[in-house]
């Protein structure tokens, strides 16, 4: 292969990475009309200061400065991940003098950009990675497993200790199951004997009704006799002073009739 065919080969190569170029795409139609230019030269701004922010913390000696400075950093990775949602839709929309690889370009881009936030340290403790479940911590280098990388059915046998161990947690798993049902049992046993002892109140009470209904009738006849008693004795005393009345008027009628006759034979005489 001759030189110039390499040199192309180099020329082609490089022009078709150009889309994957950061800066190329910060300057790409930023005092134009292309708001996703705008927008992602922001927050590329934006994501350098904080990265800087970041270098100047980690070397602050003043550890209440280093800390205002980490939380300001979290505090931008926060608004600049938010704006992600934006440069998504923004990426998508066709803008006059693009072609189709720069807009996928553009998606790339933006799909990058969380991990790229995410990346910026904040004085925060980074969460463990593993590959497979059981690889060691890429922050804890020092911690080695003895297996190997051997991590077989051999691996995962059970000693005498982790078998009393797991005995232990049933049994105590079951003891627990067994005292909550246990409770559970004493408290519906309190609200049985206290519906017992209702149902025997309202029994008694019941029987105690019973026994009064007689009475009540009883006195309820005593009553209307009573009743009927005193209106006979009403009437019978309001016949006795009518005759009382007319016979005092009688008599004075007579006593009128004698004065009358005396008057007179006195006159004639």
């Amino acid at each position: 292969m001759s030189v110039i065919d390499i040199l192309t080969r180099v020329d082609a190569i490089c022009k078709k990475y150009d889309k994957y170029d950061v800066e190329k795409q910060k300057d790409l139609n930023v005092a134009g009309d292309d708001a996703f230019a705008r927008l992602y030269a922001a927050v590329e701004s934006d994501l350098e200061s904080a990265l800087q922010k970041a270098e100047s913390a980690s070397k602050e000696k003043n550890k209440a400065s280093a800390v205002a400075m980490n939380a300001e950093v979290r505090r931008t990775k926060a608004r600049l991940l938010e704006e992600v949602p934006k440069l998504q839709r923004l990426a998508v929309k066709k803008v006059k003098g693009l072609s189709g690889e720069e807009l996928a370009a553009r998606n790339d881009l933006v799909l990058a950009l969380p991990d790229r936030i995410q990346a910026i340290p904040d004085g925060s403790a980074p969460a463990a990675k593993q590959s497979g479940g059981w690889a060691a911590s890429a922050s804890r280098t020092e911690i080695k497993f003895d297996s190997d990388g051997r991590f077989d059915d051999e691996y995962f046998q059970q000693t005498e200790e982790s078998s009393g161990f797991r005995q232990e947690f049933e049994m105590r798993k079951i003891k627990q199951a067994t005292s909550l049902t246990f409770l559970q049992d004493q408290g519906l046993d309190m609200i049985s004997e206290g519906l017992d002892t209702l149902k025997n109140m309202a029994s008694d009470m019941n029987e105690e009704l019973d026994r009064q209904v007689p009475l009540m009738d009883e006195i309820d006849t005593k009553v209307d006799k009573a009743a009927a008693d005193l209106k006979n004795t009403n009437v019978r005393l309001k016949d006795t002073v009518n005759q009382l009345r007319s016979s005092r008027n009688f008599c004075i009628d007579i006593i009128l009739l004698c004065i009358i006759l005396g008057i007179a034979a006195y006159l004639y005489k």
